[in-house]
């Protein structure tokens, strides 16, 4: 039998700050818990088509130890990319809804909805914040929220692994 990888998909608007630096903390996550999961990104728009990571997002990820996205594409969802994934991860409701009209019926979520102290929050409520038009705390403050949320995806995915 050949072993399935689980693929999921995190989601912004552009592709260059919050579902990039999603991709690179859920990569370290999964590859801690041993877990075979491939981690892409994408944005719901095309506008940063191309365009590498943002550098504060850069900076807020290599000041914390992880890798700094180099060789990061942005790049636009496509329904085809929808439907591949086992996991599509919002992070906000918009892109959700934007998700959803791409592909009706596919299964979207927040992915700040897993993040355990935002349990019982209202859903208007679980957008990641954008740090596009901040500064470095803006940033900070996007991958707290990004950090919080990760080791409910991997135990969400774990457990639709099996294990």
């Amino acid at each position: 039998m050949i072993p399935v990888t689980y693929r999921v998909m995190t989601v912004c608007t552009g592709n260059i700050c919050r579902s990039p630096m999603a991709e690179i903390v859920l990569r370290d996550r999964f590859g801690s818990a041993g877990l075979d999961v491939v981690v892409d990104s994408t944005g719901v728009s095309d506008e940063e088509h191309g365009n590498p990571i943002d550098r504060r997002a850069r900076t807020a990820l290599a000041a914390r130890g992880y890798p700094t996205g180099d060789g990061h594409i942005a790049r636009q969802a496509t329904g085809i990319a929808v439907d591949s994934r086992d996991l599509v991860l919002a992070m906000t409701n918009q892109h959700a809804r934007r998700l959803r009209a791409l592909r009706p019926g596919a299964d979207v979520r927040l992915y700040r909805s897993f993040d355990p102290a935002a349990a019982g929050l209202a859903t208007h409520l679980l957008d990641i914040a954008d740090p596009w038009y901040g500064g470095p705390d803006d940033f900070e403050e996007c991958l707290d929220q990004i950090e919080a949320a990760a080791d409910g995806v991997v135990a969400h995915v774990r457990t639709g692994l099996g294990g």
